[in-house]
């Protein structure tokens, strides 16, 4: 889950990261009264969870409190990459001096995290690696020896980042660790005019799977969230809206991955990944066509479901349950293999449902859901 900027900075600001004075809201005129408090010159930023802010406009300076307000009524309700901007953040300016660069993230591939680092801060990392690769510094972390003050040194010398940096680097660590995130990054992470190194912006993203832990993370603005994906949040499934026209439900994400793979193999675009886990019931199953036939880019469903300890019959019989309270009127194609897959692929032919029609192999089901979606 990503946060917004004001999130980053508070959690930065809680372990000892230095930012500036800032307050959030959704109103023009609280902007002036924010403004006024801050001592009436502002950074008003729009707050969304996108890159490009600056570009399009949602990042200005503000002279003196009217303007503030002016400046918020013009951000508020903007579009930046499809994101709408519900609140703006107003910022006391910095005196800046230099401008750097620094994050850690996870590298799955090699089981570790990565630093990366700057001397080059204030723009897009990746047009200062696609320019100067050189100025950008990889330095790969160990998880079990974490960011000493003596890591922190070489992160900081490898980037060309003065030694000050080297008590933002250890307690950026710790807010990657302790917060459970998988990315965090300040850019810019700047001196200013009389030394200070202050973070001037933040980005965060936090491990879902940590949601329990932390109780800031109740405060995600669920009307930023796709809608698809938080319907299927409140029904317990674990729902991923993707830009395809192949709906994909089966059991297992090892097993729903590999469905996404095959479809995208047969010149498809996966519309989304639905996992309904282990226990594939009839109401389980209604649950996930009912979300997944509520997008309306959606052009065919397959569903791809290997028998385990629940049985194929028993999915079989939900699916079946689940054709009557849902209605489909797009195509269905069904996939049932392991344990009881005979019986099961019997229950559908015995409801002969003239949407649904069975396939023995995945490359096969995900080759007939392809050709239904683009043909159709």
């Amino acid at each position: 889950m990503d946060l917004y900027e004001h999130q980053a900075r508070q959690l930065f600001a809680e372990h000892g990261i230095v930012v500036p004075r800032a307050e959030v809201t959704d109103s023009p005129k609280r902007a002036r009264e924010i403004a006024r408090r801050l001592g009436g010159r502002v950074v008003v930023k729009a707050q969304v969870k996108t890159g490009g802010r600056g570009k399009a406009g949602g990042v200005k300076l503000a002279a003196d409190p009217a303007a503030a307000e002016l400046t918020a009524r013009q951000i508020l309700g903007m579009d930046i990459k499809g994101h709408t901007v519900g609140t703006v953040m107003l910022a006391q300016p910095v005196d800046v001096a230099e401008e750097f660069y620094v994050s850690y993230v996870l590298d799955r591939a090699a089981g570790r995290f990565l630093a990366i680092a700057s001397a080059q801060g204030g723009t897009e990392i990746e047009e200062v690696a696609a320019t100067r690769p050189e100025a950008v510094a990889r330095v790969p972390v160990d998880p079990a020896e974490g960011v000493t003050s003596a890591t922190a040194a070489r992160i900081a010398e490898a980037a060309g980042l003065p030694p000050q940096t080297v008590d933002v680097l250890v307690r950026l660590w710790e807010v990657l660790t302790r917060e459970d995130a998988l990315l965090v990054e300040v850019n810019p992470l700047v001196r200013t005019g009389d030394g200070r190194i202050m973070a001037l912006d933040g980005k965060v993203t936090l491990d879902d799977n940590a949601r329990f832990r932390h109780a800031l993370w109740g405060g995600e603005d669920s009307a930023d969230a796709d809608p698809l994906e938080a319907a299927a949040a409140t029904k317990g499934l674990h729902y991923v809206k993707l830009d395809g026209e192949v709906g994909v439900i089966g059991n297992g994400a090892g097993l729903v991955m590999s469905t996404l793979d095959a479809v995208a193999g047969c010149g498809a675009r996966p519309a989304n990944f639905l996992d309904i886990g282990g226990g594939a019931s009839a109401q389980v199953m209604a649950d996930g066509l009912s979300v997944v036939l509520s997008d309306p880019a959606v052009r065919s469903v397959l569903v791809n479901v290997f028998g385990g300890i629940t049985a194929c019959d028993a999915v079989a019989d939900g699916i079946v349950r689940a054709l009557d309270a849902v209605r489909p009127t797009k195509p269905l194609v069904v996939r049932l293999d392991g344990n009881n897959a005979a019986r099961g692929r019997a229950v559908l032919e015995a409801r002969a449902h003239p949407l649904v029609e069975q396939a023995t192999t995945m490359d096969g089901a995900a080759g007939r859901a392809a050709r239904l979606a683009t043909t159709t």
